[in-house]
């Protein structure tokens, strides 16, 4: 069963799922929404108490000042007040992608709420020698964006990324009706989420001295892409091996089965 609800929390109020019981594990995204995530969390309610959430200013956790940056920083303090508020911390922390640098963001300031980190293809873009290159490619692609030419922004961004699509795979992507809360969010993602999220810079002394273990997962075929170079800079500056998973770089959606059974390997140690 799945219950859903919302916590206020300075200048936010968020909409968050719980599944389960036992052991908490709680699966984030940035900009990806708790839907993401349900099949994954389906399969792990069977034997944890598992808790998804909209990131601020996405979906259905909803911002007062849509003006103001979803900084990692402000997104991890998010966190903190939700697995404090279902009082079944310590937690195992499964973050994909922005919600990867989240949930690092989280170690930092909170590490005793987080037993293990699985920082799923993180973009730790600053961590590259051309990050000069990256800050000013992913400032494009948000004014792009911003501008009105989405199409334009996600061909940037898919080159950005490394991410070959067919061009039919493409056209379906951005073909359709979007609903009014479809274009909210990428409008908000680009407005106040994808700058911040990429030109944060992990405290690596404070991530090695943390008592929280650290994984860096990576999607066994990511090979090539951004995020894949990023997660493998960050593994090697904290002296730990990258940990594979299936799929690419939403793995946890495209092979829930086969993301849940190595999930659980990883939890174990």
């Amino acid at each position: 069963m799945t219950t859903t609800h919302t916590l206020r929390v300075p200048d936010a109020s968020l909409h968050y799922e719980l599944r389960g019981t036992g052991p908490l594990v709680v699966l984030v995204g940035a900009p990806m929404d708790a839907r993401s995530f349900e099949p994954l969390a389906d399969l792990l309610a069977a034997d944890h108490t598992v808790l998804t959430t909209d990131p601020r200013g996405i979906n259905r956790s909803a911002v007062d000042d849509r003006d103001r940056d979803a900084t990692p920083e402000l997104r991890a303090d998010d966190l903190a007040r939700l697995v404090e508020h279902v009082h079944a911390g310590p937690a195992v922390v499964l973050g994909s992608s922005g919600g990867a640098v989240s949930a690092l963001a989280l170690v930092q300031a909170r590490p005793d709420l987080v037993d293990t980190v699985i920082a799923h293809e993180p973009p730790l873009n600053e961590l590259l020698d051309e990050r000069a290159e990256l800050r000013a490619r992913t400032a494009g692609i948000a004014a792009t964006h911003l501008a009105g030419d989405h199409e334009g922004a996600f061909r940037e961004f898919l080159a950005l990324a490394d991410i070959d699509l067919p061009e039919e795979v493409f056209r379906h992507m951005v073909g359709g009706e979007r609903s009014a809360q479809d274009v909210a969010d990428a409008d908000y993602q680009h407005s106040a989420m994808l700058v911040p999220t990429t030109r944060w810079v992990p405290d690596l002394e404070v991530l090695r001295a943390a008592p929280t273990r650290i994984v860096v997962g990576i999607g066994e075929e990511s090979a090539g892409q951004l995020c894949d170079r990023t997660s493998r800079a960050l593994a090697a500056a904290l002296g730990v091996a990258p940990t594979m998973f299936p799929g690419d770089h939403v793995g946890f959606a495209g092979d829930p089965e086969g993301f849940a059974t190595r999930l659980r390997e990883v939890i174990k140690g």
